[in-house]
């Protein structure tokens, strides 16, 4: 009530008011997914981005265009669009897996810097001069359409990925402004008013200003008038220079290490090292689901989300380890989603083992030197190197209920936990999440103990980490 009554002007002092959706802060786990085009190669070394494959073959990247040539010979880009069929997709598969896996929302690539837009965009047609899209070219579908459609029969929120910048656009290239008014902003109203997405996440905004996208005009129309206006979240990537510092949701990529405590956060990242889907990828290249669980419980003691991307093919099927690693989350949430659903950062975020805390994981690649592999958070929590401390116990709390959640990433082999400077009251209840088995405790100053039931395999169904509930 109080957003839909305040008016917001086209500038970030007033759009930054805009608070956070709250099904938004309480979903806490979604998903990305790139699709297009570039899921005909599907290709690009390890360490790389394969959705960046026409910007590799029309640059400097060798190994792009040598493959390229081996496989497509003399075929264009624009060609492959022909072989983006999608025979196999099944939105109402997908669908089940993403409420499965225990997202809340999905974010879809409608367009990312190729162009090719996911839905029946006739200005893009115009624009290139040629079919170029996916009703029109390749899997002759509205693919957009098609997803939400499923995806709204469950209890998901449907969500858009959309590119402002076209890296080979002839009008971008010709006149950035004529671009900007003539094919990006009627493309952004389009996909609102015809889809209505719950989030809404831009990109590409790092070559011109949030002037020339019209971002702050589009946002003040996007909170006071649009058919979404009471429940969208939108994020930082609208211009050069704004992106973590205006906007509603900050974007790290690839970055655990980023912190954001005064600001919303949510850190997207594939399970691989690329966002669209990748063949050269071995199975020792995805993160495991042990590691991406601890990476959703980091970011949510935090008080951030997780954005885990999958990449499609172009038959439209989610590869399988995909698959398995999203059940694998799914199934940890299904016991432990209390822990994560509707909580928030705690007073303490973590309470760490004795050692150095600085600990910094090789990068995967010296072209992108700032993204980190999610198996990081083993090193964190679970697997240290030598003299480093480790994450022994994430808090979230749930305002809501008053209850304190201690996740474990390792379960003690004293069969206690010590808690360091926390002391609670005589009366405060503590259980064991999974089965619901109430717990012995003592306090003795600021330290508490608490007394784990015995590690029983059989019995132990939460793999990756255990929660402890705490009722103050």
């Amino acid at each position: 009530m109080a957003v839909a009554a305040q008016t917001f002007q086209p500038t970030w002092e007033s759009l930054d008011q805009h608070p956070v959706p709250q099904w938004y802060k309480d979903a806490k786990f979604g998903i990305f997914i790139h699709w297009g085009v570039y899921a005909v190669p599907g290709w690009c070394e390890k360490g790389k981005y394969a959705e960046w494959y026409q910007r590799g073959l029309q640059t400097d990247d060798t190994s792009r265009q040598h493959y390229h040539k081996i496989n497509f010979d003399t075929s264009s880009y624009y060609d492959l669009a022909q072989d983006f069929h999608a025979e196999l997709f099944n939105p109402k598969d997908w669908a089940a897996l993403f409420e499965a896996s225990g997202a809340k929302y999905i974010v879809l690539t409608s367009k990312h810097h190729d162009g090719f837009c996911l839905w029946p965009s006739k200005t893009a047609n115009d624009t290139w001069g040629f079919p170029w899209n996916s009703m029109d070219a390749g899997p002759h579908k509205d693919l957009v359409g098609e997803l939400f459609s499923e995806v709204r029969k469950t209890s998901v929120h449907p969500g858009l990925y959309y590119s402002l910048y076209e890296w080979y656009n002839p009008l971008y290239l010709r006149d950035k402004q004529l671009y900007a008014d003539r094919h990006a902003y009627p493309q952004l109203m389009e996909l609102i008013n015809n889809y209505q997405p719950d989030a809404f996440w831009t990109d590409g905004d790092w070559e011109a200003s949030d002037t020339l996208w019209k971002s702050r005009e589009f946002l003040s129309w996007l909170y006071n008038d649009s058919p979404v206006k009471d429940r969208v979240v939108t994020y930082d990537r609208w211009g050069i220079d704004i992106r973590f510092h205006h906007g509603m949701v900050y974007t790290p990529e690839y970055e655990p290490d980023k912190d954001f405590e005064n600001h919303y956060f949510e850190e997207s990242r594939g399970m691989g090292t690329s966002y669209g889907y990748n063949r050269e990828e071995d199975a020792w290249d995805y993160t495991s689901s042990q590691a991406l669980i601890l990476s959703l419980i980091d970011k949510v003691s935090r008080g951030g989300n997780l954005l885990l991307d999958i990449g499609p093919d172009a038959h439209g099927k989610i590869p399988p380890i995909m698959q398995e690693r999203l059940l694998d989350i799914g199934k940890w949430l299904d016991i432990n989603g209390e822990a994560i659903y509707a909580t928030e950062r705690w007073t303490t975020v973590c309470q760490w083992s004795q050692g150095r805390r600085d600990y910094q994981a090789p990068k995967a690649n010296t072209n992108m030197e700032w993204r980190t592999s999610g198996d990081v958070m083993l090193k964190l929590t679970v697997d240290p190197d030598s003299g480093y401390a480790v994450k022994q116990v994430f808090f979230t709390h749930n305002p809501t209920t008053n209850s304190l959640y201690l996740i474990l990433p390792s379960y003690p082999a004293s069969g206690k936990i010590v808690l360091q400077d926390i002391a609670f009251s005589a009366d405060t209840q503590i259980e064991f999440l999974m089965n619901h088995t109430p717990l012995r405790w003592s306090t003795d100053g600021l330290k508490t103990e608490i007394t784990l039931p015995p590690f029983t395999p059989d019995l132990m169904r939460s793999a990756a980490a255990w929660v402890v509930k705490v009722q103050l």
